[in-house]
């Protein structure tokens, strides 16, 4: 780790609860790292650990560690991460010993040789309990269905970055789980490589089945990013549009019955319900003006679009 120069390699490990792992895996990051003839930087983050993680980071050598007040969850941690690194390349990874360090030099390889701006490792033959795997699998299908983005491990944390293309991530919530479709969003290049993956040597999973519960309503989150932030109009206007127009339709029809036909419809309950979707058409639609207003009221300089080149 070089004072002073940005070093090409920075490595982000976010870590809770792993004093068994943290010593033997700083070993072999160095082991991996010196001979490699890249200056890097290793940068844990505490993620509010209750055992002698931090105790033990604290006596590391050549490390930077960033200690939370208590667990803010994985997104916080990277995101904490992301600020801290000056990299050419960030490599993210787990701090359990489940990803093998002798795979970053592949990682550095593959996202010069095609050009990528994100690689993300693909556990090919996953270590992990058999209700693990399934769950993950059936969230990797659902979502690379939903948002296009054709990745057989999404929520792998071990990847490469492009430095500007990490430092310009806003995470949240549990949206570390959605990274290379947030990545795509923005119209970078995401691309795999098949990387080893080792069993669990020390501590518990953090993660489960449940997990898959906590993050469904950010994947929801993860389509409106990736379809409607710089259009809500197309959002809320488009349902407000359905909802009004069947409500119209009701009530049309419910006037021609009463004018025509002579039935009575003050306490038929098909009124109330063709109101009440011409109300909620006329808020959704309302709700898309005001989104629209605020997306093109922004801060100067504020854009909803990542430049990639620019000539002078």
């Amino acid at each position: 780790m070089n004072k002073g120069v940005d070093p090409t390699l920075s490595l982000v490990i976010p870590v809770y609860n792993e004093a068994g792992s943290v010593t033997e895996l700083h070993r072999e990051l160095l082991s991996v790292l010196n001979p490699l003839g890249e200056s890097f930087e290793i940068i844990f983050i505490d993620d509010g650990s209750t055992d002698r993680t931090f105790e033990i980071l604290s006596k590391l050598k050549s490390v930077k560690v960033i200690r939370f007040t208590r667990n803010f969850g994985k997104s916080q941690a990277l995101q904490a991460g992301f600020d801290e690194a000056s990299g050419e390349y960030v490599i993210t990874m787990d701090g359990d010993l489940q990803d093998d360090p002798k795979e970053i030099p592949n990682f550095l390889r593959t996202i010069k040789e095609k050009n990528a701006d994100l690689v993300v490792g693909w556990k090919q033959r996953r270590l992990d309990p058999g209700n693990k795997k399934i769950a993950s699998r059936l969230a990797n299908r659902v979502t690379s269905a939903l948002t296009g983005v054709s990745i057989h491990d999404m929520n792998c944390c071990f990847k490469i970055y492009r430095g500007d293309v990490a430092r310009e991530l806003q995470l949240y919530g549990d949206l570390h789980r959605f990274i290379p479709a947030l990545v795509a969003a923005h119209g970078h290049t995401v691309i795999e490589m098949p990387v080893n993956h080792r069993a669990r040597q020390f501590g518990n999973s953090k993660y489960g089945v449940t997990r898959l519960f906590t993050s469904l309503f950010d994947f929801f989150s993860i389509i409106f990013i990736n379809r409607f932030t710089d259009r809500p109009m197309h959002f809320f206007g488009g349902s407000g549009f359905i909802f009004g127009s069947i409500g119209f339709l009701i009530l049309l029809y419910l006037t021609y019955e009463k004018l025509f036909s002579g039935v009575l419809i003050g306490n038929r309950p098909l009124l109330l319900f063709g109101v009440l979707l011409v109300l909620l058409g006329v808020q959704l639609l309302s709700l898309g003006f005001i989104g629209d207003m605020v997306v093109r009221s922004g801060p100067p300089g504020a854009h909803n679009f990542v430049v990639k080149d620019k000539i002078n």
